[in-house]
């Protein structure tokens, strides 16, 4: 059942709510205005969010932050090497009456906040990698379904790569954003470093919760969009392959892995939504554009030319657009 009296009201409302969003996240959040942008962003499409920086950056803080104002239940997990799939999933445990039951863990919940996800064998990778992909767990070989909405927003640091698993490349692409958080401007540390160090509470307002965020996916899955801007958007990712007839000519000199279809699906969602958020009832190509770069950045795997050049992939993929 459609909730909106037409997809245009919907819009409207979907558009109203996240400017709300932004401004109550303001209050916490100092800055980082296209993180929380593409946060927020994945949220509505249904899509999960890896968010990449060195420590004190507030990734943790603003995933909070955004599970307080869409009042969802979160949990954090910090990803260890000793990490099991059963902590993180639950196991069956003998309960008095002497029968197996199913203890649930963390993972149950709507907000997932995987810290230092790459700090964990595969083993304990390939759990959670079910979780995003089907929205279920599998313990002692029964499925459990989760609660919807479900989102995991991972964290990475850049810098310490000791005693650290890279994710596969299955698992990456299951990341609809790979967002870089990066310094805060000197301005902005000073706001920062006033508001954090004296003793006044800063609380946030309720915005929306889970039946109207589950409206707002759907919402964005209907909204039309041109057969040029599709077009476009799987042009782009074709582009990304080296040695095909689609290759552009710095892929085919830097570049060693292109994107894959997934790519393609997320640009046209993202666009959608991008559009959504800023109160347009369809998205042109400047959208499909301005979600580009967090979508394709760990999804295309530079060569070694590249990096002995200094090749980044921010440069690559603003010359594919």
């Amino acid at each position: 059942m459609n909730p909106f009296a037409s997809d245009v009201d919907g819009i409207k409302q979907l558009a109203a709510s996240y400017q709300q969003l932004r401004t109550e996240i303001r209050k916490v959040i100092v800055g980082q205005d296209e993180v929380v942008k593409y946060v927020l962003l994945s949220i509505f499409c249904d899509s999960h969010s890896l968010l990449v920086g060195v420590p004190g950056l507030a990734k943790t803080l603003l995933v909070k932050t955004v599970a307080d104002v869409l009042q969802l239940d979160f949990k954090r997990i910090q990803f260890t090497p000793d990490l099991m799939p059963s902590d993180i999933i639950g196991a069956e445990v003998l309960n008095e009456n002497r029968q197996f039951q199913f203890n649930k863990g963390p993972l149950f919940a709507n907000i997932i906040l995987a810290d230092e996800i790459n700090r964990t064998p595969p083993k304990t990778q390939s759990a959670l990698l079910e979780a995003m992909q089907e929205r279920q767990v599998t313990a002692a070989g029964v499925q459990h379904q989760l609660a919807l909405p479900f989102f995991v927003l991972a964290t990475q640091n850049p810098i310490e790569q000791e005693g650290t698993y890279p994710l596969p490349e299955a698992q990456l692409d299951r990341f609809m954003f790979n967002i870089v958080l990066d310094y805060p401007s000197l301005e902005e540390e000073l706001q920062v470093v006033k508001s954090t160090t004296n003793d006044a509470p800063v609380s946030v307002q309720k915005v929306i919760g889970k039946e109207e965020i589950i409206a707002f996916q759907h919402l964005v899955r209907r909204i039309p969009i041109a057969d040029n801007v599709v077009e476009y958007a799987v042009k782009l990712v074709a582009s990304t392959r080296p040695n095909t007839a689609s290759a552009a000519k710095v892929v085919d000199e830097f570049v060693a892995w292109g994107a894959g279809p997934r790519a393609s699906q997320a640009l046209v969602i993202a666009a959608k939504g991008h559009a959504a958020i800023h109160g347009k009832f369809s998205p042109d190509i400047e959208d499909v554009k301005a979600v580009a770069l967090p979508i394709l950045r760990h999804r295309i795997i530079r060569n070694f030319k590249a990096e002995a050049e200094g090749m980044s992939m921010e440069k690559i993929i603003a010359q594919l657009l």
